[in-house]
């Protein structure tokens, strides 16, 4: 035989181990890519055609700029076809939320952040989506009008909200996340990230988004959901590739939201009996709780299970003083409750946001745990938490008699009798009411009885039937104010202001936002700079009275401020804003949009003499 033919088939192995080798040892983006092609060569075929479909209906969201009574700038706009796209701009017709950019995380209502918090969770708002027909998804399109970027999760529910029959098993998973990016561009754009294919179908959508990078709100306009009905079929090539991605259980289980994924970590295992623990034990008993504060929850349920040293440590109830569930919301449910209830005795802070609807949390799983883990509550967040009923605020004034902070914010499904149980908590220093359903009764009776209080939200509360009694009750009892959000009130008037004004003098804090009743007119706001020298932050948003005597008298009286926002009125002179800038030296914001006297041309010569201040100025399509 030729001696060519050895070294033939010598190359030849050589040559399949090299392929084998670089098959195994692939970088992610590699494998990220053979994920993309495969998801592409399976969506479509002449059996399994693509369904295209904007959304039937807004189900949940966390917050929205919007009146609750209205269509403009409010989530529902997001169901249906578009109503701007392809066009560009500021237009009421958009989905908008609340807040962006960093100036609510620096004003004097902030909250402290949770320790503890998974850093690849950094979702600030979310909205809920439903489709008429369940698919298998192949695309999720965004379409934005205006500061595009906010999003950074797209998940899908497995649950069919139309199904008349309740689902035996709720599942989410991520189809596509990314953390915040800055984007430079504030024009429309149609957002189609690259999403990962998922074994059910769905016609339940989640958007979550942070709008910390943005120069101003972000506006959404349709999403279109694209999808096969039929479950895609994989080729015999495409297996061998999965088959070689050594990192893929890594990847699902990082991205997974299955309920078992996070009851298993929070479970305990059998430890087997080990010689010894090496030098480890050595370290005080404190080091060791200092150094496992800096793991996450998920982690520290795993190092539990490894030895009983650790175990030890991590089960300690001083681990769990600062508790934050919310980045676990699609995996929380009761048994995960009842796992953690043993470590949770001396928690303090515990945050609840988002988490145990659709079933998830039941209130009696929610009632045995805070009468276990209660009684040392000062923080209690459960924004957004539509398993809330009345008994469970009934257990929460019993049960967390040191309570000094309660946000329900979005809790819009509680019904009104309920914040009743609020006022037996008396030690309250924050309540945030924001979007809720609570009647001036109730309102009433909470601000008569928890006279502590330093932070109060009642924005877009439309159950309140006269606003200036509210003030009068705030300025009579609550003379400890910092911080007030009456943002969206409906008919607060120069009598409730003066209420205010003279019985809460360390108010840092106002929001007036959108409230028409009020007239620069009657001296409300020149009265609000007279008596609150303290002020940091004022909201007079869409006030179209607001003139440059106001603006004159909060140069004069209030030089602390930092964040003015005079968004829409037509009486402010560039004149004015300068001797507010040069007065106020500690200001960040300023929002002058769609004010007719600024225009660009003053904005520009304003942002040239004060560098440090941003001024955001919009213009009327």
């Amino acid at each position: 035989m030729s001696p060519v033919f050895p070294m033939l088939t010598v190359l030849t192995m050589f040559y399949y181990i090299c392929l084998r080798r670089r098959a195994r040892t692939a970088t992610r983006g590699e494998m990220m890519n053979s994920h993309r092609t495969i998801e592409s060569n399976s969506r479509t075929s002449p059996l399994n055609a693509e369904v295209v479909q904007y959304a039937k209906e807004v189900v949940d969201f966390s917050s929205h700029y919007g009146s609750e009574n209205s269509m403009s700038y409010t989530m529902r706009n997001l169901a249906g076809v578009p109503n701007v796209f392809p066009s560009s701009g500021d237009f009421t017709q958009t989905a908008v939320f609340r807040t962006y950019g960093t100036w609510w995380d620096q004003c004097p209502s902030a909250s402290l952040p949770f320790k503890r918090t998974p850093p690849n969770f950094q979702s600030q708002d979310y909205v809920e989506l439903t489709f008429e027909q369940q698919v298998y998804p192949t695309a999720v399109h965004v379409l934005e009008t205006y500061h595009p970027g906010a999003v950074i999760r797209i998940l899908a529910c497995s649950a069919n909200p139309y199904s008349p029959n309740p689902p035996t098993e709720v599942r989410w998973e991520i189809l596509w996340s990314e953390r915040p990016t800055k984007l430079n561009a504030s024009q429309a754009r149609q957002f189609k990230p690259c999403i990962k294919q998922i074994n059910f179908p769905t016609n339940l959508i989640r958007l979550e988004v942070n709008s910390s990078l943005l120069d101003y709100y972000t506006e959404l306009d349709a999403v279109v959901l694209h999808g096969v009905k039929d479950k895609p079929v994989l080729s015999l090539k495409t297996s061998l590739i999965d088959m070689n991605d050594i990192d893929d259980d890594a990847y699902e289980e990082k991205d997974g939201c299955g309920m078992d994924n996070l009851n298993k970590k929070f479970s305990s295992a059998v430890l087997r009996e080990g010689p010894n623990n090496g030098y480890f034990d050595k370290l005080p008993y404190e080091l060791i709780q200092l150094i496992l504060n800096h793991l996450t929850l998920p982690d520290l349920c795993r190092l539990a299970q490894t030895c009983k040293l650790l175990s030890q440590h991590c089960c300690d109830p001083l681990q769990y003083i600062h508790l934050n569930l919310q980045p676990y919301w699609a995996k929380l449910d009761d048994t995960s409750l009842e796992f953690l209830q043993s470590r949770c005795t001396l928690v303090q802070w515990l945050n609840l946001s988002w988490t145990g609807n659709r079933g998830f949390i039941s209130v009696a799983g929610f009632s045995r745990f805070l009468k276990v883990c209660g009684s040392e509550l000062v923080r209690l967040e459960l924004s957004c938490s539509h398993f809330l009923n009345e008994t469970c605020l009934e257990v929460i004034s019993e049960m967390c008699p040191n309570l000094q902070a309660l946000n329900l914010s979005s809790c819009d499904k509680l019904p009104p009798q309920a914040f009743n149980h609020i006022a037996k908590l008396c030690s309250l220093k924050r309540l945030v009411l924001y979007r809720t359903k609570v009647e001036q009764t109730a309102l009433l009776s909470i601000l008569n009885f928890c006279s502590e209080l330093q932070h109060l939200s009642l924005g877009s509360c439309v159950m309140i039937e006269d606003y200036d009694v509210i003030a009068s009750m705030i300025g009579a009892k609550c003379k400890k104010l910092r911080t007030l959000d009456l943002w969206r009130c409906k008919n607060i008037t120069e009598n409730g202001i003066a209420e205010l004004a003279s019985g809460c003098p360390l108010l840092e804090e106002l929001d007036l936002g959108w409230c028409p009743t009020l007239q620069s007119s009657t001296g409300c706001f020149t009265r609000l700079a007279r008596q609150l020298p303290h002020l940091q932050k004022l909201f007079l948003t869409a006030n179209r009275s607001v003139c440059d005597t106001d603006i004159e008298e909060l140069a004069c009286n209030c030089t602390r401020l930092q964040q003015l926002d005079i968004l829409g009125t037509r009486m402010v002179s560039p004149a004015s804003l300068r001797k507010l800038l040069e007065s106020c030296k500690d200001l960040s914001l300023l929002d002058v949009s769609f004010c007719s006297q600024i225009d660009n041309r003053a904005v520009l010569e304003l942002n040239a003499s004060f560098p440090k201040v941003f001024i955001k100025k919009s213009f009327t399509q």
